[in-house]
């Protein structure tokens, strides 16, 4: 099914309106989710241990935490998995298990033996469903980690449930462009500079408290400047259309949640929209005055409403 031009006024609509979902289109209720109120377990996703699964793809490091049906978070560009905000993983965990990981060359992650691709990303991420033998999880990806998560759904669709797709871009070489100025300070050695164009301008109090939550992570460590770089490259052929994988979105048939923040200056909004139109069964919500961290700044709505959705 193909989305009409609708969609777009539809998401008009949703930003003006606050965090309300387009249901319309698969109608999966997630608008009238109720607020994830079960306490995080004691330790959280900050004192669980860094564990290591022994893949087809080689080694994965990972940490789980929770109880229930899985949630399997892929992170983005330039980040490990202690880019996850501890209060958002906590939430999820409430109701589900949730697994981190880090991406390829990352942490003590394997290395991938030849070009890091999108495509070949995903076969790793596969290969760590297939070992910790989690039963069709709903993959939630950020960034990067949602074009990650787009290629795994197309490559294996029965590895996977639901798909959540935050502040990322399709691959069909339609995507609107990441502005440079935005690109360079997402790479700037100064964490202030990084935080600035995840978090919109008047949202500095959203951007202290992810800091400080992220910080709590015992030997927090981030990416290589050269996984860095070749994690960019693999983005931008994947956005300029390069991976099959990428043109190939009306194959999934699990349904998808794609969300943003309003304000996103990494993402342009409007690659909501152009995600959604490429997939058979999507749903959009959008939050005003949020960027491309909007997960973090709204993470106890964000969380309820991945809570509903997955469950």
């Amino acid at each position: 099914m193909k989305h009409s031009g609708s969609m777009r006024a539809r998401v008009g609509v949703a930003v003006a309106a606050a965090t309300a979902v387009v249901t319309a289109l698969c109608g999966t209720g997630v608008a009238a989710a109720a607020p994830v109120s079960a306490p995080a377990p004691a330790s959280g996703i900050v004192g669980a241990p860094t564990l290591i699964a022994h893949t087809r793809d080689g080694d994965v490091g990972y940490r789980e935490v929770g109880a229930g049906s899985p949630i399997l978070l892929v992170t983005g560009h330039g980040a490990s998995m202690d880019a996850w905000a501890p209060a958002f993983v906590d939430a999820l965990a409430a109701h589900h298990t949730v697994v981190v990981f880090d991406n390829a060359g990352v942490g003590q992650t394997s290395a991938l033996p030849g070009t890091m691709t999108v495509p070949a990303m995903a076969e790793q991420t596969s290969a760590l469903i297939s070992a910790l033998r989690l039963h069709r999880p709903t993959v939630l990806g950020w960034s990067l980690g949602g074009m990650v998560a787009q290629a795994l759904a197309v490559r294996h669709p029965g590895q996977v449930g639901r798909l959540v797709l935050a502040s990322t871009q399709a691959g069909t070489g339609q995507a609107l462009p990441i502005p440079p100025a935005a690109a360079a300070a997402l790479d700037s050695p100064d964490p202030a500079v990084r935080l600035s164009v995840l978090f919109p301008s008047d949202q500095l109090a959203a951007a202290y408290a992810y800091a400080k939550g992220i910080s709590q992570y015992p030997g927090f460590y981030g990416v290589s400047d050269a996984v860095r770089a070749e994690q960019a490259t693999a983005l931008q052929q994947w956005m300029a259309g390069a991976d099959r994988e990428g043109r190939e979105l009306g194959r999934i048939h699990v349904p998808v949640l794609v969300a943003d923040g309003a304000s996103d200056a990494l993402d342009p909004a409007g690659n909501a929209v152009i995600l959604a139109d490429g997939l058979r069964c999507a749903d959009v919500l959008m939050y005003p005055d949020a960027g491309h961290a909007f997960l973090f700044q709204d993470a106890e709505q964000f969380a309820a409403t991945v809570d509903a959705f997955a469950s």
